[in-house]
């Protein structure tokens, strides 16, 4: 049975605990992994994992082999870089839009880019291009040699119904939005350099990751214990456990193709909003308060990740696992990092 966090630490603990897959295939890589925009938050337990992952190989093979794991960020949060820091990953200040600070960085063959701006996009799309599309030009130029991973978006697709089933790698984007479309222009800038210097490179497009401080059901749940009205107008979403998240980012490595591997990330379920709002409350011991109506045909953005649970296996951990966890974190007044998801939006506007 899963343990149950009590607190951040716990909870980092939990997140970033290696599988007995993950160490054997650290053990076999090839080369350093450095983590570009590392901070954010899925950045911080994907070092903390991987590192763990190193070291956990070393020992278990006494081969003497070392995998340094960097993770680069500006590192506004101080504490964040403690904590990888505390991991044994070697972390390194950097503006990734500054061309001449990444042509300083060390090489790595194994590169997870993690970097790029969503929420404040509106009013400001000028620095959310420049991110999404100018740092990684600046970061396929200078590690040309390397394979990447490329955190990516759900939101690149178009809506789709949910007795759809979700879209799948093979259906042409279709952004909406400007942030959309700039996520679509970063895939694009990786997928020039793959063809032009033939630079493996996977897609790693991923909606919704849950961690107990934020995520879908973090959203619904604080709802709930505020009293405040749940939209149904979007009345279905996916999301999956950040640890599974991260432990498929870093096996993710070996898809790393030219053309680039677009990969969908994602839980198996496609949820009622309406069904998790009712269980978190059931379990928080409230009721959930609702406004406007679900309608089975209206779109909203879905993923099918069938082709992940085929290279991958299904999640170690399950959606009720992750309710179970949720409700009792935001019941207890457990810690949030107030970056609400905003699934709800459908008009691309963030």
């Amino acid at each position: 049975m899963l343990k149950h966090p009590k607190n951040e630490e716990e909870l980092e603990e939990l997140l970033s605990t290696p599988s007995a897959r993950l160490i054997d295939f650290m053990d076999r890589l090839d080369g350093d992994l450095m983590l570009l925009g590392a901070a954010g938050k899925v950045g911080v337990t994907l070092g903390m994992m991987a590192a763990k992952a190193a070291g956990e190989a070393r020992a278990a093979r006494a081969s003497g082999k070392t995998r340094k794991v960097y993770a680069v960020s500006r590192f506004g949060d101080a504490a964040a870089r403690a904590r990888l820091d505390a991991a044994g990953v070697t972390t390194i200040a950097c503006d990734l839009i500054d061309r001449e600070a990444v042509a300083k960085l060390p090489k790595a063959r194994n590169v997870i880019f993690l970097a790029g701006k969503k929420f404040g996009t509106s009013g400001a799309q000028n620095q959310t291009w420049a991110m999404n599309t100018v740092v990684p030009a600046n970061v396929a130029d200078h590690f040309k040699e390397s394979r990447i991973v490329v955190f990516s978006t759900g939101c690149v697709y178009s809506l789709s119904a949910p007795a759809s089933g979700g879209n799948i790698e093979a259906d042409d984007p279709a952004p909406i939005g400007e942030y959309a479309q700039s996520a679509l222009g970063r895939e694009r800038v990786f997928e020039y350099f793959s063809r032009a210097l033939n630079m493996p490179v996977c897609l790693f497009r991923l909606n919704y990751a849950i961690d107990l401080r934020y995520g879908v059901l973090h959203d619904l749940a604080l709802k709930v214990r505020e009293d405040e009205p749940i939209d149904l107008a979007a009345g279905t979403f996916n999301c999956l456990w950040q640890g599974d998240v991260i432990e498929r980012a870093i096996l993710a490595l070996d898809l790393c193709a030219v053309p680039p591997y677009p990969l969908n990330v994602t839980g198996p379920e496609t949820i009622s909003v309406r069904w998790a709002a009712e269980e978190l409350a059931r379990r928080m011991g409230r009721e959930p308060v609702f406004i406007n109506e679900e309608r089975a045909a209206d779109p909203v953005y879905l993923s099918n990740a069938a082709l992940s649970f085929s290279l991958f296996g299904y999640p170690r951990v399950s959606l009720l696992e992750m309710m179970d966890m949720t409700a009792e974190w935001i019941a207890s007044g457990g810690a949030s990092l107030g970056k609400p998801t905003h699934f709800e939006r459908r008009d691309g506007k963030y």
